[in-house]
């Protein structure tokens, strides 16, 4: 009685011991449990065979563990067509705007030009000495020697048909800084008088020269020197006496 009873309650303790759910439903028994090799390579193949039917395979976590969803033949071409595009922007940032080129073997051999026409070949030892030896050098030699002339320097011409001032002259002749005052200014060189006349000429040279020719740098009569350093404008005699200094 005593074993009969024993019995009965180790079969309802087994009753109420909950169920192990099954984590290998679906995968090729290999005897050898889940986590080992042989699921990774189920997987693989499972992957392959999802890609090879023109499927997509996207885990849920929840409740439903995969889900496919077939890829329509114009989604296929619309997505690697969008791809180009991006591809074909990113090359126009990085370089010229032609697309990369890809690197492969078909790809023709690069050209070796030895002698393109219109390259000289006189620092070629074995081009020159094809076509003259070494008396006719020397013969080449003599000839560029005589009709070589050196000219002398010599002042610079008059311009004709103008007197303008020339400024480079005045530049040099002149050794105050700009801004410091040489020539007194009357209390009428406004800067609104200033900035009228110096937005009428095209570059500070040619305010310079128009000042000169007007009576500068003793007078003022546009009032572009307010300050009376001789200089109008924004001109500056700094980088000519550079020039004659270096």
């Amino acid at each position: 009685m005593r074993y009969l009873i024993c019995g009965v309650a180790a079969l309802a303790l087994a009753a109420c011991e909950p169920t192990v759910p099954d984590s290998a439903a679906g995968v090729p028994d290999t005897g050898r449990g889940v986590g080992f090799g042989d699921y990774d390579e189920y997987r693989a193949q499972r992957e392959a065979q999802l890609r090879g039917s023109g499927t997509t395979a996207t885990t849920v976590r929840g409740p439903v563990d995969v889900l496919t969803t077939p890829l329509d033949s114009n989604d296929t071409q619309a997505a690697q067509t969008s791809a180009e595009a991006d591809a074909a922007a990113r090359a126009a940032q990085m370089n010229s705007g032609d697309a990369p080129v890809e690197a492969s073997p078909s790809n023709p051999a690069p050209q070796i030009v030895s002698n393109a026409a219109g390259i000289s070949g006189e620092n070629d030892f074995s081009a020159v000495s094809a076509q003259r030896d070494i008396q006719d050098d020397a013969a080449l030699i003599a000839r560029n020697r005589a009709q070589y002339q050196v000219i002398q320097p010599t002042d610079l011409p008059d311009r004709p048909g103008t007197d303008r001032p020339n400024i480079v002259e005045y530049a040099l002749r002149t050794n105050n800084p700009v801004g410091s005052p040489l020539y007194r200014r009357s209390g009428f060189n406004t800067e609104a008088k200033y900035q009228r006349a110096c937005a009428s000429f095209a570059s500070a040279d040619l305010a310079q020269e128009e000042f000169l020719a007007r009576g500068g740098p003793e007078r003022d009569r546009l009032g572009m020197d307010p300050d009376g350093d001789g200089f109008a404008c924004t001109w500056s005699p700094a980088p000519f006496r550079a020039a004659r200094n270096g």
